[in-house]
């Protein structure tokens, strides 16, 4: 992992987590465009900047730097997703239960 590693919920942030806990709130969700609307996100499926994340959001205010990480996760939508409907958990999937549960009567 580099020095900048910082993947949450899909979202590799780098350097931008630091650069937005040492900003001043609260803040406009224009002045938080201007300053980190050109900053990368690594999403699993690619790139995407701040700026096309954020450029649905217009009147909000944001109070600390977790609540602009926190709108960026709720707008970054499923680009953010690796493979679709894939669970890491284990065990079966509803469909296996009714057969199995079949086979049992």
């Amino acid at each position: 992992m580099g020095e900048h590693d910082n993947r949450e919920q899909g979202i590799e942030f780098g350097s931008l987590t630091d650069d937005l806990e040492d900003e001043s709130y609260p803040m406009t969700h224009d002045e938080v465009l201007d300053r980190f609307g050109d900053r990368e996100l690594e999403l699993e499926n690619g790139t995407t900047t701040v700026g096309e994340v954020l450029s649905e959001e217009m009147e909000r205010e944001y109070e600390d730097a977790e609540g602009v990480r926190q709108t960026i996760f709720n707008m970054v939508g499923s680009a953010a997703v690796g493979r679709q409907r894939y669970s890491d958990r284990g065990g079966e999937t509803p469909n296996e239960q009714q057969e199995g549960d079949d086979a049992s009567m």
